[in-house]
């Protein structure tokens, strides 16, 4: 038996977005063979016409030889007995945890849970996270829940359903005005429809670190900066443009003050000088004290100043961070740090400021103290 860390990957949606027939559709996928899927009851997903055998109340066995098992009491235990039980050969071997979150849910504290739980850590490393969207209702939906936009604001693969509803000229300005939305949103995850099964599972699974082929870091990918550096552009580019011209129709445009969207944003930078091992854990807990709460989610690959040919990889949600992993070697030609962040709230010029007031070369970290440099209270 392995002792390669299982990926875990979250698959999110809010109600009715099609999460559940998705799901069925991944469950006969051969690729999630030899995956576990936990999801909330059985009853919520139509699988007795695949059932090979029960090995007990709460995991069965798919056609496909997915282990599919339902939540008891708390999530972490759910996991906790998986393992032990592939431990001691009563289930079938699974290289990969899937997790179905309820509709309602922000799927922070699942991410939260795969992180920080110390009993999961050796055994496990977040994949990603896979949120389903109703490209008919999908726009209320998210003017109307902020639980929704954070789902799509977090996500590594988001999943268009219902596709096939929008008809004619009206459907497809509803498809184009869902597609720029979502983009807005999250500029770097990739796109996938249900319509003609073009969402299948080694699509929608090969969005971790590392390459399940290979088994090497695949930071170009999984970072995605260059999508957030394009998004940046054209938001900045969306602005100038509108406040060139006042004199428009107001009536034409949603200009909701509360709407969720303007409150979520995205952005990425990069950085030449290494930073120390005590100043990236100075920064990151000053992350997670003041900023915790509104940073959605944050990946990076650090240069760090004790082995700079030796990078380190960053994975934050909120105030839980994964922990770092120390890579043998840069994965491409690039030797910056770069850090992309989904926040709240939170300007960039107010992170990135205090992640270079630490590689200052000439104040050797000490403008991190001052409070233009910080600009926590804003």
């Amino acid at each position: 038996m392995t002792n390669t860390p299982i990926p875990v990957a979250i698959l999110t949606g809010f109600l009715g977005a099609g999460k559940t027939t998705l799901l069925n559709f991944l469950l006969k996928d051969p690729f999630l063979g030899d995956a576990a899927v936990i999801i909330n009851e059985f009853g919520d997903v139509g699988i007795d016409h695949l059932l090979v055998e029960r090995a007990d109340e709460n995991v069965i066995e798919m056609a496909s030889g997915c282990l599919c098992c339902t939540i008891r009491g708390d999530l972490i235990d759910t996991i906790h007995n998986l393992l032990a039980r592939r431990g001691r050969g009563e289930i079938k071997a699974f290289n990969r945890i899937v997790i179905e979150t309820t509709g309602l849910a922000d799927p922070a504290p699942v991410l939260h849970a795969v992180m920080s739980e110390p009993g999961l850590l050796a055994a496990c490393r977040l994949e990603g996270v896979i949120t389903v969207v109703d490209a008919f209702n999908g726009m209320a939906t998210l003017d109307a829940h902020v639980e929704a936009v954070k789902q799509v604001a977090i996500a590594d693969r988001i999943v268009l359903t219902k596709v096939d509803l929008l008809e004619g000229r009206e459907g497809e300005e509803m498809l184009f005005a869902i597609i720029g939305r979502l983009r807005k949103l999250n500029p770097a995850a990739r796109l996938l429809t249900t319509h003609r099964n073009e969402a299948t599972a080694e699509r929608l699974f090969t969005m971790g670190l590392f390459d399940p082929k290979t088994k090497t870091a695949d930071v170009q990918n999984w970072l995605a900066a260059e999508a957030y550096e394009t998004g940046e552009k054209r938001a900045r580019s969306n602005k100038r443009g509108h406040s060139h011209d006042h004199n428009h129709d107001h009536a034409h445009h949603h200009h909701d003050a509360s709407r969720h969207d303007d409150h979520i944003r995205s952005f990425s930078f990069t950085e030449a000088n290494a930073i120390s091992p005590q100043g990236l854990e100075l920064f990151m807990e000053l992350l997670k004290s003041y900023h915790g709460a509104n940073m959605l989610r944050m990946k990076g690959i650090v240069k760090v100043s004790d082995d700079p040919a030796r990078p380190v990889v960053l994975h934050g949600v909120q105030h839980v961070f994964h922990p770092p992993v120390r890579l043998a070697a840069w994965p491409d030609g690039d030797e910056r740090t770069r850090l992309v962040f989904i926040v709240k709230d939170i300007e960039k010029p107010m992170i990135e400021g205090l992640f270079r007031a630490f590689t200052d070369q000439i104040t050797g970290g000490a403008d991190a103290f001052t409070d233009k440099t910080l600009s926590l209270n804003r």
